[in-house]
């Protein structure tokens, strides 16, 4: 039996919110609920140059199921299919591995 989860790559999530308003409104979920929230880390500066870094971290919570009845219908989960950014992709695990060991520390893998 293959196992589906979910790739956030952070590089690329731009902290647009759109994965928690989708989560919620696909769940019925009230505004102070998440299925998946996004994180802000920073903004930091670094000792070395003069750089900063500052990124957004989609993480899951609890209430999320991957959209059991949409993955079930052949659809991605809200979140990913309204995730502006592209940064949110759903698929088995070892394609998500694949493409985790591709980015690095700037992406993570979540599996309800």
């Amino acid at each position: 039996m293959t196992s589906y989860g979910l790739l956030i790559d952070n590089e690329y999530c731009t902290g647009c919110h759109s994965c928690e308003i989708a989560c919620q409104n696909e769940h019925s979920l009230p505004g102070d609920q998440w299925g998946i929230k996004v994180l802000e880390l920073g903004p930091i500066k670094l000792m070395e140059a003069k750089k900063w870094e500052w990124r957004y971290i989609p993480a899951l919570t609890s209430y999320c199921d991957l959209c059991h009845e949409r993955t079930e219908a052949g659809e991605d989960p809200a979140c990913a299919h309204h995730c502006l950014a592209q940064a949110i992709q759903y698929g088995p695990l070892e394609t998500l591995a694949e493409k985790m060991a591709e980015k690095g520390h700037m992406a993570s893998i979540f599996i309800p």
